[in-house]
């Protein structure tokens, strides 16, 4: 009888100890948000696995968010780097309809109609 009672109350023992770390595990898994994440590259990918997103840092040291779609096709692509800014978006035939940037030699922002003509606005 003494064993039963001591196999009993270890197994309860372990039960409490494996529930009390269960708890703890989930709280501090919860409420730990990680201060930096460090890539050298970020991709976004569908339920397929297709790339949708990239962020990344080009070898000329450029750092350049491409959006893609479905199909793969770069749609908005957005730059930054020591000489100014860039935003492209294309259109449904991946043709820049806006390009905008902002370098060191000035600003600048290009239309494209679906017909292909141009408008340039610069200061």
């Amino acid at each position: 009888m003494n064993m039963q009672r001591l196999a009993l109350t270890l197994t309860f023992a372990n039960l409490a100890l494996l529930v009390l770390t269960l708890a703890h595990t989930r709280s501090t898994t919860a409420d730990t948000v990680a201060p930096i994440l460090r890539a050298q590259a970020l991709e976004l990918v569908d339920d397929r696995g297709q790339v949708r997103s990239r962020l990344n840092v080009e070898l000329s040291g450029a750092v350049v968010l491409r959006l893609l779609d479905q199909n793969g096709t770069i749609r908005v692509k957005l730059g930054a780097d020591t000489d100014g800014s860039g935003l492209l978006l294309a259109n449904d035939a991946t043709e820049p309809g806006i390009h905008l940037l902002a370098t060191s030699t000035g600003s600048s922002l290009k239309l494209v109609d679906k017909s292909g003509r141009r408008t340039i606005i610069a200061p």
